[in-house]
């Protein structure tokens, strides 16, 4: 019965490599990027958040392969539809005012991606310098 079970299961995970959904690693072209408040601004933005908020996503080994793939991809295109800074001025729903206090309270980057991605954890320094280039390039929310 365990035998039994364990070929199933590998069968399973054998057969979704061949759904298509996940397997879109072409990155769009860069159409538009903000005016930056610093060249630091950029390298810490793209380096916590650039994955999912730009068309420079960086797509992992485990990115192929279902149904991680159909994780990952969801995330990323998501994250570009509500703001992705590489097509800044050309996309309609851009929430870059959003930015600084998404991730002053800890909202991004989302636990789950820190894990494999330890490049994209910030020292306090440079969550703080972040935070402050953020709200110098896009601003900050205002309370309703």
């Amino acid at each position: 019965m365990k035998i039994k079970l364990t070929l199933i299961a590998v069968a399973l995970v054998v057969f979704i490599q061949v759904i298509p959904y996940g397997k879109n690693h072409q990155n769009p072209p860069v159409l538009q990027e903000p005016a930056w408040s610093s060249p630091v601004t950029r390298s810490l933005f793209m380096r916590a958040c650039g994955d999912c908020h730009s068309h420079e996503t960086l797509w992992p080994w485990y990115s192929k392969i279902a149904p991680v793939s159909w994780l990952v991809q969801n995330d990323t295109f998501e994250g570009r539809e509500h703001f992705n800074v590489s097509a800044w001025g050309v996309q309609a729903k851009n929430k870059g005012n959003e930015a600084a206090a998404s991730l002053r309270e800890g909202e991004m980057p989302p636990w789950f991606y820190l894990l494999p991605h330890p490049e994209a954890r910030l020292s306090k320094a440079e969550e703080a310098e972040l935070v402050k280039g953020l709200v110098a390039t896009f601003g900050e929310k205002q309370e309703d």
